[in-house]
């Protein structure tokens, strides 16, 4: 028999640290372990997520974070544009402390996650991503897993959970069900519903492409105040993620992310069979936990219209208090709870 008994580098004596801060948060109001989660919500101080693994995957080296014990079941917890692992910084130690092996990746080009190959298209199209999520899990040998975001994430989690429902035991997705398609998003909004898309037809402008290269922190910054009004985020915290923006890829990836949305990018023909399956808006069965914020100011669709596309165990929740479109930062007890609660559901 092995030897399961930790080993606490400095570094893991951080992540054993953090865990046990959370825990003994919850501890403190009178709950056990396994329903600290029901305790009101504690603001605990930001903090850099540590430290960054790198792991060949598919066609990616990827920067991920890893807390938990190896033993634990599997929780992969994916960020947004134009965001980073940091919006999980919070999540990711309450979800450790109750027992979890939680991992945390960098997109494809944001952080330390780079291209293996020079000559490899720098794609931002969603089956692209999903196809990273599950190269990340092989390359872990995890063959099963809870899978959550918000944004692409989300997008991200949601193809996973639609197109390889073995690998996926529960699912969390804030805004959630965001599969869509070239020819669905060729459609026009309403003219309101249009505006909010404004940085979309931003992108598909080579003076776009030009602004946002040359601007990118404060262009994101001001995507942050946008799709989290009530969020006072400090410098610190902004930062913080902004130093993921320096990757080489990041400005083509973002580009062609949406670019490809509009059909004005192409994508890879390696990724055609899974886009006309994701072009069908196929329904999710995995257990799942759909989520909003009360003040999200990104685009995003109302619970109704997506409540069919849920077939499996289901539920759906409104987070208060002027809760906005990065959702595990501004309310990561929620969050974490939702990640607990999905796994319960399976």
């Amino acid at each position: 028999m092995l030897n399961e008994t930790p080993i606490l580098t400095p570094s893991r004596r951080r992540e054993f640290i953090a865990g046990a801060a959370a825990l003994a948060s919850a501890m403190v109001a009178g709950l056990g372990p396994k329903s600290a989660m029901a305790a009101a919500p504690v603001r605990q101080a930001s903090r850099a997520l540590e430290p960054v693994r790198q792991i060949a995957a598919g066609t990616l080296d990827i920067g991920y974070v890893e807390m938990g014990p190896s033993s634990g079941q599997p929780v992969l917890l994916f960020h947004g544009w134009p965001y980073d692992i940091h919006s999980f910084a919070q999540v990711a130690p309450i979800l450790a402390a109750q027992g979890h092996r939680v991992i945390v990746p960098h997109l494809r080009g944001f952080g330390t996650t780079t291209f293996r190959s020079a000559t490899s298209p720098r794609n931002g199209q969603q089956a692209a991503l999903a196809a990273d999520g599950i190269a990340l899990m092989d390359a872990l040998g995890i063959r099963q897993a809870i899978v959550a975001g918000f944004d692409w994430g989300a997008r991200t989690a949601d193809i996973m959970a639609a197109l390889w429902p073995q690998r996926c035991k529960a699912l969390v997705s804030v805004s959630g069900y965001l599969i869509g398609s070239q020819a669905g998003n060729a459609k026009p909004l309403p003219p309101k519903a249009e505006l909010q898309w404004w940085y979309q037809f931003y992108f598909a402008t080579e003076r776009g492409r030009a602004g946002y290269a040359a601007d990118t922190k404060a262009f994101n910054r001001l995507i942050w105040q946008q799709a989290s009004p009530r969020w006072a985020f400090d410098d610190e915290t902004y930062e913080r993620s902004a130093a993921s923006f320096a990757n080489p890829d990041h400005v083509d990836i973002v580009i062609h992310n949406y670019r490809w949305r509009l059909g004005l990018a192409q994508g890879e023909a390696q990724y055609d069979a899974a886009e006309a399956q994701l072009a069908s808006a196929p329904a999710i069965t995995v257990p799942a936990i759909t989520m909003e914020g009360d003040a999200n100011g990104a685009p995003h669709p109302e619970p109704g219209a997506y409540r069919a596309k849920f077939s499996g165990p289901y539920e759906h929740r409104l987070i208060t208090g002027g809760i906005g479109h990065n959702l595990p930062q501004e309310a990561p007890e929620a969050f974490a709870k939702a990640v607990l609660d999905a796994g319960k559901l399976a």
